[in-house]
């Protein structure tokens, strides 16, 4: 039986990319994975590894695809490649706030809107310090849209970064697979 598309999608949250890899590899195993990361993600070395590094682990993971990173490789992933879902992990703050406003100015929000035309299934999985507080008028507009499906989230670190909120990775497949049966995985908040 041929394995459903699932589009993975990497925004700059980089120092969750080790929990994204190592829960990613059981999708790999379920899903035929295709690649996407952010002008940003794909160009920026940080403390967490360098660009090249996490492309080459991208591509690894999704069986040597070739990783889309403008909005104009994104564009055909709606209509010519049709996804059976689109998992953004990690997604930032930023990106949620131009997906719950329709802004369209990277391959990944490309590649959601794309996506999204067909009425199937965006999963996303975010992290982003200020949650509670710039982005979470954001995240309640997306709560309340369409195909559009949540990897449960927790506060990672309430003292230090009380306004911080990360998805439970470990979290990734089952909420994928919910999503492709049109449900939200709950309880949502963890």
């Amino acid at each position: 039986m041929e394995k459903k598309k699932l589009g993975l999608a990497l925004c700059g949250s980089y120092c969750t990319y080790e929990k994204l890899f190592a829960n990613a590899e059981a999708l790999a195993a379920d899903y035929a994975l295709y690649p996407i990361m952010s002008d940003t993600a794909a160009e920026t070395d940080t403390r967490f590894g360098t660009a090249a590094e996490h492309i080459r682990r991208l591509m690894a993971l999704c069986g040597g695809r070739k990783v889309v990173t403008t909005i104009a490789e994104a564009e055909p992933l709606g209509p010519k490649l049709g996804l059976d879902a689109l998992l953004i992990a990690p997604c930032t703050g930023n990106t949620l706030s131009k997906l719950a406003c329709g802004i369209t100015d990277s391959a990944v929000t490309m590649a959601a809107k794309a996506h999204l035309r067909n009425g199937r299934p965006l999963v996303i999985a975010f992290s982003t310090n200020d949650a509670l507080s710039g982005s979470a008028e954001s995240i309640a507009r997306l709560l309340n849209r369409k195909n559009v499906y949540f990897v449960p989230f927790f506060q990672d670190d309430p003292a230090a970064k009380p306004c911080s909120l990360q998805a439970d990775f470990s979290l990734l497949g089952e909420t994928v697979a919910a999503a492709l049966e049109g449900r939200q995985l709950q309880p949502l908040l963890r």
